[in-house]
């Protein structure tokens, strides 16, 4: 009895030929068929090279193909490999993002990866690496991400760790091992605005009435009427001070950073701002110009005293024998200092806050407190001080008020 058109046809009809770069499908012993497509030529041998893989039924492998065939002609194929995600960052580390970023930077970057992200996922193929992975390694890190155990993470630091993988999967897109940034897809834990608490004026007065004999009296001036930030004031030089034009350059900023060689794991560095804006110069006030001529003059005294011993780094704020001021040390003197004048504690970075709403309070442009900032835009120095902008609101009706008056009101 003859069979039926189409009966068993998938199992015994001759497989037809396909045309040439199509590939080629072959049915197994098993039943199953493996699909094979050239991929391109070795450079080493000058073989062709083929990739292979099985399926069911016919209809896949011709799927497959289809699919294959398409990507190879659009530029979007990617040959399959094994490289896993945690092979991937340490090669993106040491090769892209270290000549990128800054030292601190790709510390920060190294522990990320070393301590959350490589724990979590660094053992997933970058090619079957799926955004719901992520998704899951976020919502994992927000609740129990600490590595004390003391609870979650900050949405800002999953936030860097969103910005590391999806940098490093752009780079993987580029040399062909994903064929796209599967982090493009993945939604980043909403970023908690940084709150501004700048100083209140009786406790600035305060404090520096108590801390006015300590030999770092200069740099909480300084930092009260220039907005800068800690690196920069403990990098300062004196070739940086124009005490006759009464500004400040701002050239460096001084940091501790791992180091791969070297008696000691990490070790202090100078190193260039990271944008252009923040290599500014800065006007001083007549008050920070007066006690910084009175700064030079002691640690002139303390370079006697020192002799030989004293290490002339050329440095405005330095140790008593001329050595950079560690900034954890510096954070360790300032919590004392803030103890002894019995002001409540704040960290530091919120005396450049004090300068930049002071400034804006009385009225400056927000462009001119960009500029000393040193913000690379003036929309970051709006969106840290958008609490003062009501206030700037009425301000600018008061003044509509002096130049129009009640003219055009209507008469009653």
């Amino acid at each position: 009895m003859a069979k039926k058109r189409g009966q068993g046809e998938d199992s015994t009809r001759k497989e037809r030929k396909r045309g040439q770069g199509e590939g080629s499908i072959r049915k197994r012993k098993d039943g199953t068929r493996e699909a094979r497509l050239t991929i391109g030529v070795d450079p080493e041998t000058g073989k062709q090279k083929q990739i292979s893989k099985y399926f069911k039924t016919r209809r896949e492998a011709q799927e497959w193909l289809a699919k294959a065939v398409h990507e190879r002609a659009t530029g979007a194929f990617v040959e399959p490999n094994k490289v896993t995600l945690k092979e991937w960052l340490d090669r993106w580390l040491k090769i892209y993002a270290k000549q990128k970023v800054a030292v601190t930077s790709f510390d920060f970057y190294g522990t990320l990866i070393r301590c959350q992200i490589v724990p979590a996922i660094g053992h997933i193929e970058l090619q079957k690496l799926k955004p719901i992975d992520v998704q899951e390694m976020y919502a994992e890190k927000m609740k129990n991400g600490r590595l004390d155990g003391n609870g979650g993470l900050s949405a800002e630091t999953v936030r860097r760790i969103h910005n590391v993988l999806h940098g490093a999967l752009k780079q993987a897109v580029k040399e062909g091992y994903v064929s796209r940034n599967i982090i493009e897809a993945v939604e980043p834990p909403k970023a908690n605005k940084e709150e501004v608490t700048p100083l209140a004026k009786k406790d600035t007065d305060q404090f520096l009435s108590a801390v006015q004999e300590d030999r770092l009296y200069a740099l909480f001036v300084l930092a009260l009427t220039t907005g800068l930030r800690r690196g920069e004031l403990l990098s300062l030089r004196w070739q940086d001070v124009d005490l006759n034009k009464r500004t400040v350059t701002v050239r460096y900023t001084l940091a501790r950073a791992k180091q791969e060689e070297g008696p000691t794991k990490t070790a202090l560095i100078f190193k260039e701002p990271k944008t252009a804006k923040s290599r500014r110069t800065v006007p001083l006030t007549q008050l920070a110009a007066q006690v910084l001529k009175t700064h030079k003059a002691r640690q002139a005294q303390e370079r006697l005293f020192f002799g030989q011993a004293y290490q002339d780094n050329g440095l405005v704020f330095a140790t008593e024998d001329g050595r950079p001021i560690d900034p954890r040390n510096f954070t360790r003197r300032y919590t004392r200092l803030m103890k002894k004048a019995k002001v409540g504690h704040t960290r530091f970075h919120n005396w450049r806050h004090t300068f930049a709403t002071v400034l804006l309070e009385l009225g400056e442009h927000p462009k001119v407190v960009q500029e000393m900032l040193g913000h690379s835009k003036i929309a970051t120095t709006l969106d840290t001080y958008s609490h003062i902008t009501p206030g700037l609101m009425e301000q600018a009706v008061a003044k509509l008020d002096a130049v129009y008056g009640q003219k055009g009101s209507p008469s009653s």
